[in-house]
């Protein structure tokens, strides 16, 4: 991957984004890009953590497993940040948290190994990516809120906003299967709040692809931890200055 090449890709993630020219450029010799398919775990509960990801195009879940064999989602991550944070905070191994792709799409992969050498000798990196683990954990914490004080269709409605922001487009593959799993409530359930959505014009949902057609109405349809989760993101990882993009960049919003 040329340096060219690296940044156009890069600056589609924006933990990436906010890095330093130089800290990108170290990082650069050891990323990959991946195409990942719906579902393939990337880190596996008890298993060492070999590689840390960078979403591009694709949606991770990070899941909780219960005493039943129930998957319980904690937190999405797209191309706001990245999965394997554990790497970061000194952990190889989570024994309880799984992570595996939501919707299928690019990643810059990275192994562990190097990840942790450039931590080790780059205080910016560190410091962005604590920044990142602040957002990432307000975001756990309100989605479990959100779970216990508001009812289905605002959560419905805060999800598919988050998976929006995160693909970048419209249309994306998702199953009411998988929706249903994801919120932690019935499948009969998700078909009830996803025909009303259909109904009043602010989704299309045919054989498993999801269209967005009213954002502005989906925003006022969902609660206000989708705003609260975004607007933290905003704040600890904000757009950097045009002398901090890559060349011939102009800077964008984050939107998370």
């Amino acid at each position: 991957m040329t340096d060219e090449d690296l940044f156009k890709n890069a600056r589609t993630n924006h933990l990436l984004r906010v890095l330093k020219p130089d800290s990108l450029a170290s990082l650069a010799p050891e990323m990959q890009v991946r195409t990942l398919s719906a579902r393939e775990p990337v880190i596996r509960r008890g298993e060492t953590i070999e590689r840390v990801f960078f979403p591009l195009s694709c949606v991770l879940s990070t899941v909780a497993h219960g005493s039943n064999a129930e998957l319980v989602e904690v937190a999405a991550v797209g191309n706001e940040g990245m999965a394997g944070v554990s790497v970061y905070l000194g952990i190889s191994r989570t024994p309880t948290l799984e992570t595996f792709i939501q919707i299928p799409g690019d990643a810059l992969a990275l192994s562990a190994e190097a990840f942790r050498a450039q931590i080790a000798k780059d205080p910016s990196l560190a410091g962005v990516l604590g920044h990142y683990t602040q957002a990432l954990l307000t975001q756990i914490a309100q989605a479990s809120a959100c779970n216990r004080m508001h009812p289905a269709e605002q959560r419905c409605a805060r999800w598919l906003l988050m998976t929006h922001d995160r693909v970048q487009r419209d249309e994306f593959e998702l199953t009411q299967s998988f929706l249903a799993q994801m919120l932690g409530v019935r499948r009969a359930t998700v078909g009830e709040i996803a025909g009303a959505l259909q109904q009043a014009g602010i989704i299309r949902y045919v054989r498993g692809r999801m269209v967005i057609l009213n954002r502005g109405a989906l925003e006022e349809r969902a609660c206000e931890c989708y705003r609260i989760i975004r607007d933290e993101y905003n704040r600890l990882l904000p757009p950097p200055s045009a002398t901090a993009a890559s060349p011939g960049s102009a800077p964008e919003p984050i939107t998370i």
